[in-house]
């Protein structure tokens, strides 16, 4: 008499019992992801808002690099502004203007 295995008879009850128990397993899991919490916009919003926050000493030193580099543009471009008045008014002086 040939052995029988598990798999290959459906005779066998604990056969059935196991592709039960592997059915609802696979059923159960698929109901339980397809309920789970998505993440919405407001989550991925305050991630964002928790990343600034947590380089927000990096974001305020470059902040005041990037400051500070606007300040010297600004203060060159007043002297440009001032030489260029000044020798618009030398020039209309020897104009005779």
């Amino acid at each position: 008499m040939p052995e029988e295995t598990c798999a290959g008879t459906w005779g066998n009850n604990s056969t059935k019992i196991w592709l039960g128990i592997a059915a609802g397993t696979a059923i159960g899991v698929g109901i339980a992801l397809s309920r789970r919490q998505k993440k919405g916009r407001w989550d991925a919003a305050r991630q964002v808002g928790q990343r600034l926050s947590n380089s927000s000493g990096e974001l305020a030193d470059a902040l005041g690099d990037i400051l500070s580099h606007v300040k010297v543009i600004y203060e060159e471009g007043r002297k440009v502004a001032e030489d260029a008045g000044a020798l618009w008014a030398h020039g209309r002086k020897l104009a005779g203007h």
